[in-house]
């Protein structure tokens, strides 16, 4: 990038702050974590640990709402105490602490099947589609393999095994590896606390790197979101490849390194971010509470904080059933302050923001279908190419957003500057509709194009990655600088955390559509491909049909929002 400078003497990169630079690199890395952690873990909690799948994807659901509540928190701490710069450094240091230890796994769990009155225990070898399954009595060990027919072996191998057991003529255990998954929950639950530190504060360090009323500021927050979905590539071809290749520990272990890196460059960059980190006005010159600084005492409660985590992912239903209860109430609450508090124009941009948010959770819940079900339906369902595995199935969203990114930042700036760009509702349900119609044309694959093991080719599943990507850079990008922007001024890190929640109250019902998808697996494979086949697109069908339809209402009110927003585009 060339480095230029402004009439008043601000240097900047290609008119932008030269701050988003290191926030692009910053935040590059610390989602290379987070993705690469993402693009293993139901495939390790589902392989490793032998939970069911819905079981699985309720574990990841958990995980992945509690890592987008706790940015109202860390939000609301950074706007009162600490500012960006501190809040960020204490999250990045419980997110490479839970990245790391991610990688002691455990023994993982122990699968068995009683067939005719004698056990067998089932070693599933490898981690990729091409797993080979034995079942082990003593020195036995016998090839075998699940499908509509039920438990097979190969009728000329000698074994104490039936050639065909019919299904429900076996029995089957699991013997859980509890310690492993304890330790496991623990550096979730660390990772968790980390992002509630940094995720709503390097946002905002984004939009406060802007004047007010700067149409650049959508192109900025555009740049930004390409740099996060370079780490979510990056991640998915490396994190993705050396877990399944090598296993899963070099995988998590990677993703931590990539969080270090993150860390470095958000210390190193400092200068490029003019102050705008720092904590606020009021705070500066304060030592803290009884002379403690507020960064330690808030390290420490980030320690304690990570005990109740712990537990709530180890009751992940507790998650799903608070946060449908929690997540409409926060919403209430920020409706009735905003009419009773604020006033004229200030009012009526905070109630627009907060409608387009509620309107956000649908989108979040099927786009996150990425982490669950879907890379659990590579896995299951799809011809995957010889070059690309479950884990990396994902690559193509990150890939599409690198490639088109910048074509939709220059698109909107050159809009904006001849007046045509259209509104931020239109945009939000121009996403709904495209992300519903996405899982309508996947659910039209599974019925029709499937082949005779029942899979899919990989090209169904890149097409709805694609139809994704063009989604989600009409609505993400778009959110985080819709909230710096209508927001109250005063209360713009607690509304980036609102925004955060309504990707938490997502992710939980996504477990729930997740779960809807689920099927039987015995030692991690799925027992009746056919049927984990027509799930998959008899619960997308339902689901897709539903977006189509919220985003066609939004699309009609979308005309009295743009009035709301008073002006704001």
């Amino acid at each position: 990038m060339s480095d230029t400078a402004t009439a008043a003497g601000r240097k900047t990169f290609f008119g932008h702050p030269r701050g988003l630079v290191v926030l692009f690199f910053a935040e590059m890395w610390e989602r290379f974590s987070y993705y690469g952690m993402r693009a293993l873990l139901v495939l390790f909690l589902v392989q490793h640990f032998l939970m069911s799948q819905g079981e699985a994807a309720e574990t990841y659901a958990a995980y992945a709402a509690l890592v987008y509540l706790l940015p109202i928190v860390g939000g609301a701490i950074a706007d009162r105490w600490l500012g960006a710069r501190k809040a960020v450094t204490i999250g990045a240091l419980f997110l490479v602490a839970g990245h790391f230890a991610m990688a002691f796994e455990g023994s993982g769990g122990r699968q068995f099947i009683t067939v005719g009155g004698q056990e067998y225990e089932v070693q599933t070898v490898g981690r990729d589609q091409d797993r080979q399954q034995f079942a082990v009595l003593g020195d036995e060990r016998t090839p075998i393999a699940f499908g509509t027919d039920g438990l097979t072996r190969d009728p000329a191998l000698d074994s104490s095994l039936p050639a065909v057991t019919p299904p429900g003529q076996y029995e089957e255990r699991v013997v859980r590896d509890i310690n492993g998954e304890s330790t496991v929950l623990l550096a979730m639950a660390l990772i968790v606390v980390g992002v509630g530190f940094l995720k709503a504060n390097i946002s905002n360090v984004v939009g406060a790197l802007y004047e007010e009323g700067d149409r650049k500021r959508d192109a900025g927050f555009t740049w930004f979101y390409v740099g996060i979905n370079l780490g979510s590539l990056l991640a998915k071809i490396l994190c993705g490849w050396i877990g399944i290749t090598y296993g899963w520990a070099y995988g998590f272990g990677l993703a931590g390194i990539g969080m270090l890196l993150g860390l470095i460059v958000f210390q190193l960059g400092q200068p490029w971010l003019e102050g705008k980190a720092g904590p606020p006005p009021e705070m500066e010159g304060r030592k803290g509470l009884f002379g403690v600084p507020y960064g330690a005492l808030f390290t420490i409660g980030g320690v304690v904080a990570v005990i109740p985590t712990w537990m709530l992912l180890r009751r992940h239903e507790l998650v799903e059933t608070g946060l449908t209860w929690l997540a409409p109430a926060i919403f209430a609450a920020m409706i009735i302050w905003s009419i009773f508090v604020l006033k004229g124009e200030t009012r009526s941009r905070m109630l627009a923001a907060l409608v387009l948010t509620i309107f956000s959770v649908l989108f979040w819940m099927l786009f996150e279908q990425a982490g669950s079900s879907l890379t659990l339906m590579a896995q299951n369902s799809v011809e995957m190419p010889s070059f690309i595995n479950a884990a990396q199935s994902n690559l193509v969203n990150p890939l599409m957003i690198v490639i088109l990114g910048p074509l939709f930042a220059i698109l909107w700036q050159t809009l904006a500057a001849r007046g045509a760009e259209p509104s931020t509702p239109v945009k939000f349900s121009l996403a709904l509709v495209i992300m519903g119609a996405s899982f309508i044309m996947l659910a039209w694959a599974t019925a029709t194009q499937a082949n005779e093991i029942y899979r899919i080719a990989f090209l169904w599943l890149a097409l709805t990655y694609v139809m994704h990507t063009i989604a989600e850079l009409m609505i993400s990008p778009i959110g985080l600088s819709m909230i710096t922007k209508l927001s109250a001024p005063k209360v713009v890190g607690v509304m980036m955390g609102v925004w955060f929640l309504s990707s938490s109250l997502a992710h939980a019902l996504g477990g729930v559509v997740a779960r809807m998808t689920a099927t039987e697996t015995i030692g991690g494979v799925v027992t009746d491909p056919a049927a984990a086949l027509a799930t998959y697109g008899e619960v997308y069908n339902l689901f897709g049909w539903v977006a189509v339809g919220v985003g066609a209402v939004l699309l009609l009110g979308s005309p009295v929002l743009k009035r709301m927003m008073a002006g704001v585009r």
